[in-house]
């Protein structure tokens, strides 16, 4: 079930950067960047409100909420920071790029993800996993050149 959601994944967020190129064209990138948080940020929480609603009896959303520790917290924030940082880089790249070569590079964040899992979480690192992000890194330099 991951891969179905891993691959609609990988079709919204395709759908995303040239729906984005289109729609920021006479648009400042940070504006547009805002609209786009403030869309997800308003579908994000319906999501939460209707799944809420069907998948927990008795809790209320407000106790589920009290009950995410301080440690949770801290890293959501510093992941929704992340976030930002990466959508402002990212629509103003698009805005003043191409989308063809803009992507590519946005998408290395695959290699440094990996990195970040070994170094950060302990996740391993085999060698099919290197030769992987080598090709990555190779096919990226190829589209963008």
């Amino acid at each position: 079930m991951w891969m179905i959601f891993a691959i609609l994944s990988a079709v919204f967020a395709a759908a995303t950067s040239v729906l984005a190129k289109v729609g920021i064209e006479h648009v400042d990138s940070n504006l547009a960047t805002a609209i786009r948080t403030l869309v997800v940020l308003v579908m994000a929480w319906l999501v939460v409100f209707i799944t809420h609603r069907i998948g927990h009896s008795g809790d209320s959303l407000a106790a589920t909420i009290q009950a995410i520790s301080p440690r949770s917290w801290s890293f959501l924030i510093l992941s929704g920071l992340a976030t930002g940082a990466s959508w402002l880089c990212y629509f103003y790249a698009i805005k003043i790029g191409d989308v063809s070569k803009v992507v590519p590079i946005d998408k290395c964040s695959l290699v440094l993800t990996i990195i970040f899992a070994v170094i950060f979480l302990g996740e391993s690192l085999t060698w099919k996993t290197i030769i992987g992000c080598i090709l990555l890194l190779a096919g990226t330099m190829i589209m963008i050149l």
